[in-house]
């Protein structure tokens, strides 16, 4: 659920990693959403903090239920600021966390990291019970 982006703007897919960060600055996180809640009321919500240029609900790719959290662009980073005062604000009877925006770095991803969990490795403590049982 993505209000778009206003003309002229860069896709987020085609943007550096400075520009990434400059609309990060510009953006806030707003967690415990509620699930039936629509961008547009996300937007009346913090329309007083300032000019609002996206609002996205993000959604579970499997199954297409939105996720519970929500990111939202404003035009300058003093919005920022003024919306961090909404946080704790009722929201269709949620309590909702604000928090700026954090940009994600390249390479600090947990999804670069090795398997974890059982391997092939079995140590003598499972050779063991194997032969107690």
């Amino acid at each position: 659920m993505n209000m778009g982006s206003p003309p002229g703007l860069t896709s987020p897919l085609n943007m550096s990693l400075e520009e990434k960060m400059e609309v990060d600055n510009r953006s806030i996180y707003v967690g415990n959403v509620d699930y039936g809640a629509t961008a547009e009321e996300l937007e009346a919500h913090f329309h007083g903090c300032g000019s609002i240029n996206r609002v996205t609900i993000l959604c579970n790719k499997y199954d297409g239920h939105p996720k519970g959290f929500a990111y939202i662009e404003f035009g300058d980073r003093d919005s920022v600021q003024t919306a961090m005062a909404m946080d704790d604000s009722l929201f269709r009877g949620r309590q909702i966390k604000v928090m700026p925006k954090r940009t994600n770095r390249p390479g600090l991803s947990t999804t670069n990291r090795p398997p974890r969990g059982r391997g092939n490795f079995r140590g003598a403590r499972g050779n063991e019970q194997r032969l107690l049982c």
